[in-house]
């Protein structure tokens, strides 16, 4: 088999007795979903073990629990001179958070100053999303391609430009995080606005009603419009992509048998 036969087997997962998928599949898994637990997993869990596990106070969780966001956006900005979107975020939440323990005293601001965290977040990926960096991609993607190599070769070509559906999936991929920008900062909206036009008794049990119900139809309707049809053109992607692959294939066996015949006659 000549190297560029070889080649092509690897790239499209095709080696003999599945040897490819097997060597990148663990791979594959790692990079995908690497960077949301560290990012985001390592930095909310910290807060939560140091708050309740080890009794620290809340300046001191959120403090501690900056330390690896910080840590990656300035790697990000030193070592591969461009910035850590989601390790970045998690950083500004966490000073805003920090500044907000100061805020004391009225109950109606101790309310409303849970917004202010909907609000940095919904900002920063609208934000991303006019940077052509849309922020919710790396917590969307990791659910679409499932460690799978062929999603990812698939997701590879679609975000670069080189399928056929590319433009469509770049918009439903702004879709996605404009969409969930929108939703927060409508949350944030809504909860500023009850904290100062409804009882203090009701709306500490109605914010977190209201938090709820807006992840879980912002869930519904970013899926509906973006999520859903990019798993689609995933999914045709790796069947276009699978199709390229074998005429590839058939193509450089082709070679391979006009060479011998080649050469006789050349004898």
């Amino acid at each position: 088999m000549s190297c560029r036969a070889l080649d092509d087997r690897f790239y499209w997962g095709t080696l003999p007795g599945g040897q490819a998928e097997g060597m990148t599949t663990k791979t594959s898994k790692q990079s995908t979903f690497g960077p949301l637990i560290v990012d985001v997993a390592v930095p909310l869990g910290s807060y939560y073990l140091f708050k309740d596990a080890f009794g620290m106070s809340t300046f001191a969780a959120l403090a501690w629990s900056s330390v690896v966001p910080a840590l990656r956006t300035v790697w990000s900005l030193v070592r591969e001179r461009r910035t850590n979107g989601l390790a970045g975020l998690i950083l500004v939440v966490n000073v805003v958070s920090l500044v907000l323990s100061f805020v004391s005293g009225d109950p109606r601001l101790m309310l409303a100053k849970d917004g202010a965290v909907s609000s940095t977040i919904g900002i920063g990926i609208l934000v991303s999303v006019a940077l052509g960096r849309p922020m919710m991609t790396a917590g969307m993607k990791p659910f679409l391609i499932k460690g799978d190599q062929a999603k990812e070769a698939a997701w590879q070509r679609l975000a670069s430009g080189r399928a056929a559906a590319s433009a469509d999936f770049l918009r439903k991929e702004r879709t996605f995080s404009t969409v969930w920008g929108v939703a927060l900062l409508a949350e944030c909206v809504a909860r500023v606005v009850g904290a100062y036009t409804i009882p203090v008794d009701t709306m500490v049990w109605l914010g977190t009603v209201v938090m709820a119900g807006a992840m879980v139809l912002t869930f519904l309707v970013s899926g509906a419009v973006a999520a859903g049809p990019m798993e689609a053109m995933v999914s045709a992607e790796v069947e276009t992509g699978a199709e390229t692959g074998a005429e590839t294939e058939a193509e450089v066996a082709g070679e391979e048998m006009a060479l011998p015949v080649e050469v006789a006659v050349a004898a």
